[in-house]
């Protein structure tokens, strides 16, 4: 089960031909969460500080575990799930697992508050750490969410590479997760201007990208009366298209009878926007202009924009 020592183990290659590879019997993915996640994915979720993103893994983690519903997304069936947390308090983490009601035994916490005080959880970009946190698991799990990456490993910067960051150290872990069947889902930090911190390398490697966002109309990280609040973008979504990678607003809500309940709707899509939709969908000027409702000169002026703005339209 453990990680072997590359520095001990030499490389054993193996090439098929390509009738090979069409004859093979290979297993499709599983859905964990419909359409999001399934069996193998490897998933970024970042935003900025104080937005919601320990809300939205925690919802995530809940619904895979359950076998649940979370803001539109769908578990087939209860799926095996280790929530790895290496910075938030375990009484804060219990109070927001609270507020998605049941809490099942298929839903395991490794949390650094409560490790020896001082030591922390391993360093998951080393081959003990890595192997540490494995010796945990009675078997491998379905979905493991590491909140956040940089609670999680220690930084080490390469100048020499550009300063590259510490995300090769976890590649490595990642990619031999995948291959047992284990999805991941990485928490990380965006930096101050909305981008995720550190290098854009590591979007390669992944399946998926979720960015979030302040909605418009936010008030602030730091004004308490939006609460969690915020919009899910797709920035990267591999084999996922259409509705499914539509942004989504999301908001805790009272649901009248003295608790609260996750709300969501799609993100409000303005003219510009729509427009691009109808021409991608093959529609013209005139067309849009009819099922949009607007003038004919507005249409082509707003498909002039499209194309400025490199909508991906002709």
């Amino acid at each position: 089960m453990p990680i072997d020592n590359p520095a001990s183990v030499p490389a054993a290659l193996r090439s098929v031909s390509a009738p090979e590879l069409m004859a093979m019997d290979l297993p499709k993915p599983r859905a964990i969460l419909e359409p999001i996640l399934s069996t193998k994915s490897l998933v970024l979720l970042y935003g900025p500080r104080g937005i919601g993103k320990t809300f939205l893994a925690l919802g995530i983690a809940w619904a895979a575990a359950t076998g649940g519903r979370f803001l539109g997304w769908q578990a087939p069936q209860p799926a095996r799930v280790v929530y790895v947390d290496g910075e938030m308090a375990a009484a804060e983490l219990r109070d927001r697992m609270r507020l998605f009601g049941c809490s099942p035994d298929t839903l395991t916490f490794l949390l650094g508050d409560l490790h020896p005080k001082g030591e922390g959880l391993p360093d998951l970009g080393t081959l003990e750490g890595q192997n540490a946190f494995i010796a945990q698991w009675d078997g491998w799990p379905d979905l493991l969410v590491l909140d956040n990456l940089a609670s999680l490993i220690a930084p080490r910067y390469a100048p020499r590479q550009g300063g590259a960051d510490h995300w090769s150290a976890l590649q490595r872990f990642l990619l031999h997760l995948r291959r047992k069947g284990t999805a991941v889902l990485i928490v990380h930090h965006a930096d101050r201007t909305g981008h995720q911190r550190g290098t854009s390398r590591r979007e390669e490697l992944l399946d998926l990208v979720l960015a979030l966002r302040p909605p418009r109309d936010y008030a602030g990280g730091d004004a308490p009366t939006d609460g969690a609040r915020f919009e899910i973008h797709f920035e990267k979504a591999r084999s996922l298209y259409g509705d499914a990678v539509r942004p989504i607003e999301a908001w805790l809500a009272p649901d009248g009878a003295g608790g609260t309940r996750w709300r969501w709707q799609p993100v409000p899509r303005g003219e510009l926007d729509r427009v691009a939709a109808l021409l991608k969908d093959g529609l013209n000027p005139t067309q849009i202009a009819r099922e949009l409702g607007i003038s004919k000169s507005k249409s082509y002026r707003l498909r002039g924009r499209a194309l400025e703005r490199g909508s991906g339209v002709n």
